[in-house]
């Protein structure tokens, strides 16, 4: 088995056909057909099913994919920080749940490269397309929270993926919402307060899973819930229907604009014991790329700032 192998295969997986990966790869197809054949052949298992509609992975073969792409990744990291020469192009991709300061971030990381080629991504996405990212290496990075609630089972699958979880800060709840709400300048709200507005969450890939739920207390009953899928829509919510969503609190106005505010959370009592613990995932004993140890960098230091009372709190 050789690297050269591996590349084929992750570059088929890719884009779903020897086609286009021959294509990609610089290769002629007859040559990426043998050389698939033939590790499949030494390692004793089928990677891909063919058929006229192009291939795609067996059960076997994801888990190949898998351990190759961390494998590969391995590799190029190793070539990255020894090679004498440049690498043609910098690579590097992030997977988050809608956070505003891992955007901010990684736009301070990105300035930091003078190069001419990349291939950078930032992907806001579901909670478990998340974990999956960051499983299969589409993502070397995944950025997310534990609670109280959900801390058990996203751990529980945390482990199953061999991933790791990585403290980045603790924080209460915040009720995050448009200034000119009739709450915004309360010194902090609870549920009876917010009973009236519609409360606002992320939609997630699998209906009523609430451990991937993105907005603490996604048990409770509200009287009125809209479901959104990106943050654009979020914002337009919160201002055209006095919407909220319970959030971190950690804002950054260059990215979301100055006309919405984070309002304190606590219940009935007046307390605000509801903590998120948001940190990021990345592989188990994994070696970091160093984009992604820069990035990584760039949210402790916004975070560390927004501790010290200098980062914006909306």
């Amino acid at each position: 088995m050789t690297l050269q192998q591996l590349r084929y295969a992750i570059g088929i997986a890719k884009v779903g056909s020897f086609n286009k990966a021959a294509e990609a790869l610089f290769i002629s197809q007859p040559s990426l057909t043998a050389a698939i054949h033939d590790l499949e052949d030494e390692i004793g298992i089928m990677i891909f099913n063919r058929s006229s509609r192009g291939v795609t992975l067996t059960p076997e073969g994801e888990e190949f994919i898998a351990h190759a792409n961390e494998l590969y990744h391995h590799y190029e990291t190793i070539q990255e920080r020894y090679s004498k020469e440049e690498q043609k192009k910098k690579k590097f991709a992030v997977s988050t749940q809608h956070y505003s300061f891992a955007v901010k971030s990684f736009v301070e990381m990105v300035k930091k490269f003078n190069i001419d080629d990349y291939e950078f991504a930032l992907r806001e996405t579901k909670t478990k397309d998340v974990i999956d990212d960051v499983t299969g290496l589409r993502s070397e990075i995944g950025i997310l929270y534990l609670s109280d609630f959900n801390r058990k089972y996203i751990n529980y699958l945390l482990k199953e993926h061999d991933l790791e979880f990585h403290k980045l800060i603790d924080c209460h709840a915040f009720a995050y919402m448009w200034k000119n709400h009739p709450l915004a300048n309360k010194k902090s709200v609870n549920l009876d307060d917010l009973s009236l507005y519609p409360c606002l969450s992320f939609e997630q890939s699998e209906s009523g899973n609430y451990y991937f739920a993105e907005e603490i207390l996604s048990t409770n009953e509200y009287h009125k819930t809209i479901k959104a899928n990106d943050r654009a829509t979020m914002l337009n919510l919160m201002v055209g229907l006095n919407g909220y969503t319970l959030c971190s609190g950690i804002i950054s106005e260059e990215i979301n604009g100055s006309d919405y505010v984070a309002v304190p959370f606590k219940d009935a009592k007046g307390e605000d014991d509801r903590t998120m613990e948001i940190g990021y995932i990345t592989k188990k004993n994994f070696m970091l790329s160093t984009i992604c140890r820069i990035y990584i960098r760039e949210l402790e230091e916004y975070l560390q700032a927004y501790t010290s009372g200098k980062a914006v709190q909306e």
